[in-house]
């Protein structure tokens, strides 16, 4: 629905904390002023700001066409989130976590934005995280396409203060820019040839992968495992991930990672 120059969302099973602020993506920020719940943020170089009001979002000043080639999409509103959680609901410790935060979505990011952007999570915490994509983006006035990155050298990105980072990212962009990875082509790939063709790239490890084709790619049969997650495998799935949730370990994780990283004391926790 559109209302002058805002497009009216209603929708279930979407809340913009639980999807925003739950460390899958690092260019959203609360408006903490707002008497609602607001975020402003980027897909790669389109901006957003939606708020959450009474029982529907106000994406503003947005046009239809921006809304169905790039929110719809980036916000998996096609998914039946319901469904998903349902069959979640089979296992005890999921069911909990649905529960906890039943508004997460999967955010469906750009191939490349994921991948740089998880190359810089890596053993680092998520304020600094946000602040070398800051200035990742205003160095070069939105965020660079792997092209603008051609030939840069980690010196040229001493003013990202991201250590070891820059090196990794200068790498990353300047294998694509050669031709030698697509991401294109990768995201079509088997799992396990995607996840080997990744892990190519010099500071791209399994985790990284996983997040890269997970988030960038959309491969909801990945499943990023970080401290988080190898406690709840450990104490919850010795056994293994239940086989129900084939094809969708990704989004079921996107759950268990939320709950057992902030539920706190007064919340039922996995038992």
């Amino acid at each position: 629905m559109r209302k002058g120059s805002d497009i009216l969302l209603k929708t279930t099973d979407f809340n913009l904390d639980e999807t925003l602020d739950c460390g899958q993506a690092f260019r959203w920020e609360r408006a903490d002023n707002s008497s609602q719940c607001a975020y402003t943020g980027f897909m790669m170089n389109t901006f957003l700001d939606i708020s959450a009001v009474s029982d529907y979002f106000v994406l503003h000043d947005t046009d239809e066409k921006t809304f169905h080639d790039v929110w719809v999409k980036y916000f998996d509103l096609n998914t039946d989130y319901a469904a998903l959680k349902e069959m979640f609901s089979q296992d005890e410790t999921l069911s909990k976590a649905c529960g906890y935060a039943g508004g997460i979505r999967l955010l469906r990011q750009d191939k490349w934005e994921a991948l740089c952007s998880f190359i810089i999570s890596q053993n680092n915490n998520i304020p600094r995280i946000k602040g070398i994509i800051k200035r990742l983006c205003e160095g070069f006035g939105g965020f660079p396409s792997y092209s603008d990155l051609k030939g840069k050298t980690a010196d040229d990105l001493l003013f990202l203060r991201a250590g070891f980072r820059a090196e990794y990212i200068a790498g990353c962009a300047d294998k694509l820019c050669s031709g030698e990875l697509n991401l294109d082509d990768i995201s079509k790939m088997p799992s396990e040839e995607a996840r080997r063709t990744l892990m190519t790239i010099k500071g791209v490890g399994p985790k990284v992968a996983e997040c890269a084709l997970l988030y960038g790619m959309y491969r909801t049969e990945c499943f990023p495992v970080d401290v988080w997650i190898k406690r709840v495998l450990e104490n919850y799935y010795p056994d293994g991930f239940p086989s129900f949730a084939d094809g969708y370990q990704g989004i079921a994780q996107q759950y268990l990672f939320h709950y057992i990283r902030t539920a706190g004391e007064n919340h039922n926790k996995p038992s």
